[in-house]
Formats: structure tokens, sequence, C-alpha cells
């Protein structure tokens, strides 16, 4: 593309006017100005002729690198052409507009210089009429000037500054390296995330909420995929939500929405948006080229947090399964850059497109690592007919994650099973002896208790059926000790989710005892609802070890009816 292209609405326009346009882009100004009275009367002239905005773009330097027939709307530079300067700084670039009518900046163009991060923004009014000079120059075509800039968000809502309306030569007198600097340093102090680590992403929430679910449900999965990005390491700066009757086609969300997300991107310095719905491959594309960020979908954050927690050969090969499963219909769209046809030596051939060529290596890959699972299914197998030949009892501990599953496999077994306060802590099974002696007879029992990987609300398809053969500990087990947060304002919503994931399994095992966990958190009226609703549960706290006796005496009495 030719350094002197010109951009917006050329239609009707004349080859001089494209000529006259394009000569702009050999315009050249002291870098401490922000524009000059010739250059500023130029453009105003060039617009008066063709009844149209324009708007011209500057660098730093002083250099004109765009003219576009159009407001900064229609003009803007798309975000994945600014330069990236990082979050404390502005794109060093400023934009001279004209406006036809003696009116303030539209909301449409201010909202435009936020997006772009620009400099500065200059809106000049024309009289309408105007001196021809010789030589090229003109006088007269400028009425008034509003100069614009961006505004650090401290107490208000005000994402810029439009100052009063002036006269040409007061704008083009005024220090422009000094406004710059100052902004700089005032966006510094003032940046809200600055004090996320450089390791963190800096995320955005988005939430759409329709009609089919419904407030608090909604609330509480914004909550839940907040903790979700806490635990794949980001940090989110804001939360911004949607009511829409159906998702928009293109983006998910609606056109002013994508517009805030933007806004909102440039002024807190995300370099992430998380979305609370799946995407598809064209709505991230969208996404992306009008948010110039990152953008990813629940499901994608789910398997990030799987990539970081596999620890076993095992966990980490399911994990690669449903990432390559994730990607391979996500392939598609990503640009000329993927094909390899064209014309000349070495190009001529079955025609076979780079698109292709990854899809089809992307689906060896999958079949191989779906032998490997199928091989380590098998292993499994062996080990629980080794275990059933004994008749050794076997318990899996089920449950939503962060339920405190590890914790209480830890507490009861004494094993060295790894446990935080995060969602998904731990993803490989891990199986230990419990010996338990009952207290009237002194017989003891012994019993298998198998952790398994924590389910969550719509649980991911392909973690699902790449995680078949953790899963099968679930389904191969005599009987499920449903581990439960009581102390989670969503702890019921939490039991509904874990019976509809464990009746989606062929073959689960219907012995099922509950175990109300965290009771030491717990809000009372929790407890007495519990007591009422599930009075054949048993209320622990795993890591307080109360209630552990208790535990044992049932898991002795389910056992024995088992």
């Amino acid at each position: 593309m030719s350094i002197e292209t010109i951009y917006g609405n050329l239609q009707g326009l004349k080859p001089s006017q494209l000529k006259q346009l394009q000569k702009l882009y050999h315009q050249r100004i002291s870098g401490d100005r922000i524009s000059t009275v010739d250059l500023a009367e130029r453009i105003a002239n060039l617009s008066t002729e063709l009844k149209q905005p324009l708007s011209v773009y500057l660098n730093r330097r002083g250099q004109v690198i765009r003219v576009g027939v159009g407001t900064p709307r229609q003009t803007q530079i798309p975000p994945l052409e600014l330069p990236r300067y990082g979050e404390l700084r502005l794109s060093g670039i400023r934009c001279l507009s004209t406006s036809l009518k003696p009116t303030p900046p539209s909301e449409a163009s201010l909202t435009a210089m936020v997006r772009q991060r620009l400099d500065a923004l200059v809106i000049l009014t024309l009289t309408g009429q105007g001196i021809i000079r010789k030589g090229g120059g003109a006088r007269g075509f400028v009425d008034k000037a509003y100069l614009c800039h961006l505004l650090p968000l401290k107490d208000t809502d005000n994402y810029w500054d439009v100052s009063h309306p002036q006269s040409l030569e007061d704008i083009v007198e005024q220090d422009f390296l000094d406004l710059v600097n100052n902004l700089e340093a005032e966006f510094s102090r003032e940046f809200i995330a600055q004090e996320v680590s450089p390791q963190q992403e800096r995320v955005l929430l988005v939430g759409l909420h329709t009609g089919d679910r419904e407030e608090q449900k909604f609330q509480d999965n914004l909550q839940e995929l907040a903790l979700l990005v806490d635990s794949a390491g980001g940090k989110v700066l804001a939360t911004i939500e949607q009511k829409r009757s159906h998702p928009h086609p293109q983006t998910l969300v609606g056109a002013g929405k994508v517009e805030e997300i933007a806004l909102q991107v440039q002024t807190l310095g995300a370099n992430l948006v998380v979305f609370d719905r799946d995407l598809s491959p064209a709505q991230v594309r969208n996404l992306e080229l009008q948010l110039g960020v990152r953008v990813v979908d629940r499901t994608e954050v789910i398997l990030d947090i799987f990539a970081q927690r596999a620890q076993s050969r095992a966990g980490k090969l399911q994990v690669e399964l449903a990432q390559l499963e994730y990607m391979l219909p996500r392939l598609t769209g990503r640009g000329q850059a993927m094909s390899r046809l064209g014309g000349g030596i070495g190009t001529r051939g079955p025609g076979e497109t780079k698109l292709e060529t990854e899809r089809r290596a992307i689906q060896k890959r999958i079949t191989r690592l779906q032998q490997e699972v199928n091989q380590l299914q098998s292993h499994r197998s062996r080990l629980r007919q080794q275990r059933q030949a004994h008749e050794i009892t076997s318990i899996a501990i089920v449950g939503y994650t962060n339920a405190g599953k590890s914790t209480l496999i830890n507490t009861l077994t004494n094993a060295d099973v790894y446990t935080a306060d995060q969602l998904f802590a731990t993803l490989d099974p891990t199986t230990r002896r419990l010996t338990i002696t009952d207290p009237n007879t002194s017989d003891t029992t012994t019993l298998l208790m198998t952790d398994t990987v924590g389910f969550i609300h719509e649980l991911p398809p392909p973690l699902v059926d790449s995680f078949r053969a953790t899963l099968e500990e679930v389904t191969e087990a005599d009987a499920l000790l449903h581990v439960v947060d009581l102390s989670h304002p969503a702890w019921e919503s939490h039991i509904e989710s874990v019976k509809a994931i464990l009746a989606q399994m062929p073959l689960a095992p219907s012995v099922e005892l509950i175990a109300l966990n965290k009771i030491d958190k717990a809000k009372s009226e929790h407890l007495t609802i519990a007591k009422e609703k599930y009075p054949q549960a048993v209320f622990i706290s795993a890591q307080q070890r109360h209630g552990l006796t208790t535990l044992r005496d049932r898991l002795l009495q389910l056992v024995a009816s088992n």
C-alpha cells in the first residue's frame, strides 16, 4: 500500500482533488507544535471545496502519516495498526479534523480519540469561505478551533477534556510536547493497572445476560469467571455487563457495548478481554479487530488453567488433547498468511493450503493422543481389576472445583496432595487407602479413596471428552462421596451442576454420601437450609478436622449398605 493512500469516503472525488489530498503527506511541521496556521488553513480549504470533513493524522516528528475523508470516527486507525508504546503512554499521534458545522466536537469523534489513544484531537470549524493565496497558501477558512485530549480516570467517568472554542492562532502557539508530557505523567500517577505484576494479564471481563438466565445465576457465573481468571494468573480490572434478548451473531454483544469495551481497554490498560460465553471463531476475529487486544472465552480460560496445573504425563496428555480439539475448528479465518497457493516455481502442486496442512497435522496429533488416552484407560482399567480382585471397596470423591476434596483426602489418609484456595488446583486423580476401625466390633475396613478432577458449571465438552480416562475413576467406583463447599453463596447450584454432569456419565454409581464442607465458614442460614434439604448429609470441616469421626462412621454404613 502506498504511503500516500487516502482513506475514508472517496466516492465522487476528482483526480485533481485526490492529488491535492495526497500532497498533504508532503507536509511537515515542528514537533513541538500541534499544527501551523498554514497547514490548518490548507486542510480547511480542501474540506470546504469537497464539502466533506477531513481528518489528518501526524506523528510526534510532525510528519503526516494518514489522510482521510471523513470524521475521526470514519477515518480512525485500526487498533492493530496503532503504535505500541505501553499503557502509560499515548499513541504518539495527533489528529487535525474539520467540522462543517460550528458545533462542539461530537461524542463519536471524541470516542474515536480515546480508542486510538491520540495525543490530541483538534477540531477546526469552517467559515465556508476564505482566500486562496498565490503559491498554494490559504486564509480565512477556519472559524474556531477546539483542543481535545484524554483524561485519566480518577473519580469521574469523563474520558476526555474539550477546551472552549479558541482562535486558530491560540491553538498553534501552545507547546504541544509540554501538553503531552504532562498528560503522560498524569496517566502514570493515576494508571489503574500500575499495581498489577508484569507477569499477570490485565483482564476486562464481559458478561452477556440473556432472558434464558436468572439474574442471580448470571452474577454467580461472572464471579466464578473472575475466580477462573485469578486461577489462570490474571488480574480483573473491571467487569462490563449487557442485557440482550439474544447474542449478537458477529460480536456477541451489541455495537455500542463493543465501543464501551474498547474505551475501557484503552483507559484501564487491559491487554486481555474475557467473555463469559463461548465465542465462535468469527466473533473472536471481529472483536480482536475492533478492540486491538486478545479476546478469549470461558472455555479457553479453563483450558489454560488445566495446562498450568497438569503435572503427570497422563494429565498433560489429556490437556493437550482438549486444547487441540478446541483449536481445530478455530483455525479457519486466520487470513491470507495461512495460504501457500500462488504462481511460479515451487508453488504449483495439488493446491493444498497452509491452513489445510496445519489442520491435517493437528488431526493426526489428535488421533495419536486419543490412542494414548485409550492406552491410559486400559492401564487404569487393569489397576481397577486388581483392586476389585482383592475386594476392596473404592469411593470416588467428587464435587465442584475448590470444594475441598484434596484437603479432605489429605486429612483422612495423611496424603500429600497439593491443595490451594483456587479453582482446579489439582487435576491428576490420586488414590489412597483409608483404614477405618468399627468402634463397636473393633473390626477394620479398608477403603480406596480417589480424589478426582473438580467439576464446574457448563464443563467444556472438549474437557469431558479428553478427561474420560480420569472421569472413569468415577464411573468405576463403588460409591461416591460428594463434597460441597457450604460457605459458597451458590452452593445449591454447585450441587445441581455436579449431579447434572454425573447424570451424563454412563454407569455412574447410584450410592452417594453428601459431605457439606467448610461449616466453620458457612453462614447460619445456609446451615439451616442444608439440614432441612439434606438431612442424610454429614457436616464437616476438612481443614479444621470437624465432623471426621461422623464421616468415617457414615462411610462404614455406606460400605455395609453397598
